[in-house]
């Protein structure tokens, strides 16, 4: 785990205690967490999310584009783009490397998490959900569907700076 203010920070923005950060990913200009790297493993089972979107704001912005039918329109525009289908399969690669790095090869779970990609999505051209992927590339994975999610996203941090309300809980 990394700074305690930091997770308590976090388990503010998510409601619960985490017992697989391992640190802050990225950032926003109050300095609070957006994005955390989470260890592969949480009480003893496979998790293959390496990138958690916790902002609030965010959070709350990238579901109203969700609402909006965003996560269809981009498996719509992955069936069609053989280039963004490209990008998209590197862009898990990209995290099942990274995951690869955090468990040893003998680790029961490393075949398991090498075969899935980002979120555990075995089928790169469907989405789970578009805040993994917004994370993935605000933690630096070039996520093509995650960089189009940033730059659907009209107000990229809030000015009430929600996350000050975490900061003050015992």
């Amino acid at each position: 785990m990394g700074d305690p203010r930091d997770e308590k920070i976090v388990e503010w923005q998510l409601g619960r205690k985490i017992t697989n950060m391992r640190r802050v990913a990225f950032r926003c200009p109050h300095g609070y967490p957006v994005v955390i790297e989470s260890f592969p493993i949480k009480d003893g089972k496979p998790f293959p999310t390496l990138y958690w979107l916790t902002c609030p704001h965010l959070k709350k912005e990238v579901s109203k584009l969700e609402a909006q039918g965003y996560i269809k329109k981009f498996e719509e525009k992955l069936e069609r783009e053989r280039e963004l289908q490209q990008r998209m399969k590197k862009a898990h690669i990209e995290i099942i490397k990274k995951r690869a790095e955090l468990l040893p090869k003998d680790h029961p779970f490393h075949e398991l998490l090498i075969k899935v990609g980002s979120g555990g999505i075995r089928n790169f051209t469907k989405l789970k959900c578009l805040h993994l992927h917004l994370a993935d590339y605000l933690a630096g994975v070039n996520n093509p569907i995650g960089e189009m999610v940033w730059n659907l996203v009209e107000r990229k941090f809030c000015e009430e700076i929600l996350c000050k309300s975490g900061e003050a809980r015992k």
